[in-house]
């Protein structure tokens, strides 16, 4: 077993070939918009009833801000779908924990399930207004200090973006991280 590669593709992330797909939810776990509402559709119905059988923690909330869940993937070319709420953002310091809490839980449930390979998309970049230069420092920098802890866990994280601007973005944020 070598490296974990990590990947920076431009595409949809509900047509990606992995065995665990990161969901951008919210605390609810009901879809939404964007790539929740894209994974829900791809997923088909029975994704929808599954997510209302996660046990509520308070009032309304089955996935609180920087954790993760995880569910059958349905439909789509994964075994599972990790559901994670990210922070929608204020320009806090907590917003920069929950982000990395994000990733990180995201990973550490890939590797109990078994999962060899995780694609994440931009968390918290769309409707929840993090900055995009800024998540993408915070989602790769968590992912490389999860891989120094966790060598050989996974062969393969690939982040899919949904334009350029997101794809040039996290690049630039690896290629830093790398020292290039």
């Amino acid at each position: 077993m070598g490296a974990t590669a990590i990947e920076f593709v431009k595409g949809d992330i509900t047509r990606v070939a992995v065995d665990a797909i990161v969901n951008a939810a919210n605390e609810w776990l009901l879809g939404g918009g964007g790539v929740d509402g894209a994974i829900h559709d791809a997923a088909g119905p029975e994704l929808m009833e599954t997510c209302r059988s996660v046990p509520e923690v308070r009032k309304g909330v089955r996935c609180p801000t920087g954790e993760a869940r995880v569910t059958p993937a349905f439909r789509l070319p994964a075994r599972f779908v990790i559901h994670t709420a990210g922070p929608v953002y204020h320009g806090r310091e907590k917003d920069v924990e929950h982000l990395a809490s994000c990733h990180l839980r995201c990973l550490d449930l890939a590797v109990e399930k078994g999962c060899r390979s995780i694609s994440f998309p931009a968390l918290s970049t769309g409707a929840y207004g993090y900055p995009l230069r800024e998540a993408s420092v915070i989602a790769v920098g968590s992912v490389h200090g999860w891989l120094l802890k966790n060598p050989a866990k996974l062969d393969r994280i690939v982040f899919v973006l949904f334009g350029d601007e997101a794809l040039e973005a996290y690049r630039k944020a690896h290629e830093a991280r790398q020292g290039r």
